[in-house]
């Protein structure tokens, strides 16, 4: 290579706007595809905010890929520019409880969100700072510059404990605010969530639920198709949307997932040094979205929850056939001996079961009730989605 040549110097042969195939990216909403009615609902709940009044507090489940961190964003930002028209002040904190799980980083986290320290005069430091001054940081941030709060807490499942939601959630209740209000948007992956809080929190931060069903291949087709000026004009084959599309309403309607597909085969195109996007670069696509998914899906699982998985797949790994069905039983005898080898204990069975239950509904593995013959009852069987090889590596790696 020449003193004269950049590597960097050279337009993109393939994108013309690749943030558009980014998970990251907030579309405007003739983006949004499939997902009027849940935007509608979503509207409603919290439209009181848009007067300065409290919202309804709002949780909304559904699998991954669905819309629901997507629709949330979108109409907060709808409501903020719409509250303004009315000399409503909103501000909105999202807070990704993966990442800031404690009672304590959720609360600065929604704090430095909800903050302007040249107009508020408060600082909020990363470190410290006690919790309870944290808490007392963001109600002076809520009272001083702000009518109406909206908190997004994606993944909320991930909190440690509940005493956040309770804070939250009854914050102008108790008096911590008086000269504004809050509202909070908690989003999750299960459908059980809400069995697990303390009976104050469940009353009062449940006040309206929303599924998010997922997907079909036609709302599949038409998001990828109002993504498609992410290439340049000509680069993709015709038949390149369609398989997307079909491969992703095939496995469990996840628009991540077919974005992600149509994002990687466009790189897999330029590493080839091809200036089309072509269907043969969808299935190594595919493969390569397979992995990615699987180790962040499985990395944001609890512990005992990847040693199941990687006991499944021990399991099917020794049985004949392809994609066996295995026992639940036979699952936790191979569980028993991965927690043995970690040197931590497992878990009772009847809480096996519903860690099992949870990566069905993840569409991590799939479950079914069969009988054991006339007479003989029925057990539960269990399945992997994805090959066993590849689980058992995302396991040990996440």
């Amino acid at each position: 290579m020449s003193e004269s040549e950049s590597f960097f110097g050279k337009p993109d042969p393939i994108f013309a706007d690749k943030e558009l195939l980014r998970v990251s990216h907030l579309p405007d909403s003739d983006r949004i595809i499939g997902r009027d009615t849940e935007l509608q609902k979503l509207a409603d709940a919290i439209k009181d905010a848009q007067r300065g009044n409290t919202p309804n507090n709002v949780l909304i489940y559904g699998k991954t890929g669905t819309g629901k961190s997507l629709c949330s964003k979108y109409i907060t930002r709808d409501l903020t520019e719409a509250a303004a028209d009315n000399g409503v002040k909103i501000g909105v904190a999202y807070v990704d409880c993966f990442q800031e799980s404690t009672e304590t980083q959720t609360v600065r986290t929604i704090a430095q969100a909800l903050n302007d320290p040249d107009e508020t005069g408060i600082t909020v430091p990363h470190t410290g700072v006690s919790t309870s001054d944290y808490y007392r940081r963001l109600w002076d941030i809520l009272d001083g510059r702000l009518d109406v709060g909206i908190v997004i807490l994606d993944e909320i499942d991930k909190l440690e404990g509940d005493n956040v939601l309770m804070q939250l959630s009854r914050a102008a209740e108790a008096g911590k605010v008086t000269d504004s209000t809050l509202g909070v948007v908690g989003i999750s992956n299960k459908i059980r969530y809400k069995d697990t809080l303390n009976e104050r929190v469940k009353s009062s931060l449940s006040e309206r639920d929303f599924v998010f069903p997922p997907y079909d291949a036609i709302q599949l087709r038409e998001i990828l198709k109002s993504r498609s000026d992410a290439f340049r004009e000509g680069v993709l084959e015709g038949d390149v949307i369609p398989k997307v599309a079909a491969l992703a309403a095939k496995e469990h309607g996840d628009a991540r997932k077919a974005i992600d597909i149509l994002r990687y085969a466009g790189e897999i195109a330029d590493e080839h040094d091809d200036d089309t996007v072509t269907i043969e670069y969808v299935d190594e696509a595919h493969e390569r979205e397979e992995e990615a998914r699987l180790s962040e899906l499985i990395s944001k699982q609890p512990e005992h929850s990847k040693h199941l998985l990687q006991a499944l797949g021990s399991e099917a790994k020794d049985s004949p056939g392809e994609n066996p069905a295995i026992p639940t039983k036979s699952v936790y005898s191979m569980y028993e001996r991965i927690c043995e080898s970690h040197g931590i204990d497992p878990l009772k069975v009847r809480r096996v079961r519903d860690l099992l239950s949870e990566l069905a509904f993840l569409s991590l593995i799939e479950q079914e009730r069969k009988g054991r013959g006339k007479g003989k009852g029925a057990h539960t069987v269990n399945q992997l989605v994805d090959d066993p090889d590849i689980v058992i590596k995302a396991c040990e790696s996440a």
